[in-house]
């Protein structure tokens, strides 16, 4: 289906980072995606919608935006317990409706994206990227590196590099859905970059464009050994050597993860990726999500 959905996704203006052919081929088997396809209106006009289950509940998604304020969408929701991935242009006009039909809208904050300047990260200049500077310094000084664009040319070593990290976890983590990014890199159009230490492979990125290339989505990032500042140095320099029309780096979302939290804080985002969810009054609500009294327009 890619040739029917990467199109319509590519130019979709939210940059939400799962709203991409590659996300949602890679993890489908997470989520149980279901696509289909909504008509609206007279004039033949198909919108796409996603259906998915994750911890035993059900939920709709739509990329393009909530269906029309009618029968239809009180039906769709009936059918789920609950929808996510709502994008801030939509969940805004949705609040009254929600309100008015027994649904709440939540802003989802474990699933915002982090929004960096991509000049900011290649170069880390500033009093507030000081310690970053000193990890990049770190490594710089301590190994001998060297640093190249991949697809085809490298996966051999971003496999090294994945497998190295999946043996230094106690879990497989993304493990297989970043596995299969590297098998199938080039149908995906995913764009990778690896680094040498010490003339080994030592850490790998990939991803790929959004919101009609004025950012890029790193959907993932391994290193493998304990080189210190490897992180912070292929951070550095992948915002490095893409394209300056790449205004904004997405970095994707913590999850909750307190620790990747922090450490997503720590590069100072210029903003983020708002997400929201509706579900129905009363439900059980996951513990992080909290109602949505305002709407602040992000970048």
């Amino acid at each position: 289906m890619k040739a029917e959905l990467h199109p319509s996704l590519s130019l979709l203006e939210d940059g939400i980072s799962e709203y991409t052919f590659a996300g949602l081929y890679l993890f489908r088997k997470t989520y149980n995606y279901h696509v289909a396809y909504l008509p609206i209106g007279s004039d033949g006009e198909q919108r796409l919608i996603l259906r998915g289950q994750r911890d035993g509940k059900k939920f709709y998604a739509f990329p393009h935006g909530l269906p029309p304020e009618t029968e239809l969408r009180l039906q769709l929701m009936s059918e789920v317990d609950y929808i996510k991935g709502l994008a801030e242009r939509f969940a805004e006009p949705a609040r009254a409706w929600a309100e008015n039909n027994g649904r709440i809208v939540y802003e989802d904050r474990d699933n915002f994206d982090y929004l960096y300047l991509r000049s900011e990260l290649a170069t880390l200049e500033g009093k507030k990227f000081h310690q970053k500077r000193n990890h990049v310094n770190a490594f710089m000084n301590n190994y001998e590196y060297t640093e190249k664009e991949f697809c085809a040319e490298g996966l051999k070593d971003a496999y090294y590099v994945l497998d190295a990290w999946r043996s230094e976890r106690d879990d497989d983590g993304d493990y297989h859905s970043c596995k299969e990014a590297l098998d199938r890199c080039a149908d995906l159009e995913l764009c990778g970059y690896i680094v040498y230490a010490d003339g080994k492979p030592a850490a790998f990125t990939m991803g790929e464009p959004l919101q009609k290339g004025k950012t890029f989505a790193v959907h993932m990032e391994k290193a493998a050994g304990s080189y210190r500042g490897i992180y912070q140095f292929i951070n550095m320099a992948f915002a490095g050597i893409l394209p300056e029309h790449y205004q904004f780096i997405n970095r994707e979302q913590d999850l909750g993860n307190p620790g990747l939290r922090q450490a997503k804080m720590t590069y100072r985002p210029s903003g983020f990726i708002k997400k929201y969810r509706l579900y129905p009054v009363g439900a059980e609500l996951p513990a992080q999500l909290v109602p949505t009294e305002q709407f602040v327009v992000t970048i």
